[in-house]
């Protein structure tokens, strides 16, 4: 009964990991996609030149 739970309880957690990690590769894609929407949308300096879009 033991080794059922065990391999039950791998199952669950693997499945639970897989989960995650599908959901944190979403997560870095849209991440991704506002970072490269800003700096290619970022607006002008009164310089002329292009503007910083984050505050590093």
């Amino acid at each position: 009964m033991v080794p059922i739970l065990l391999v039950l309880l791998l199952a669950l957690i693997l499945f639970g990991a897989g989960f995650a990690l599908e959901a944190l590769w979403w997560i870095a894609i849209a991440v991704l996609v506002v970072w490269l929407l800003g700096f290619l949308l970022r607006g002008t300096t009164a310089a002329g030149g292009r503007g910083r879009w984050y505050r590093w």
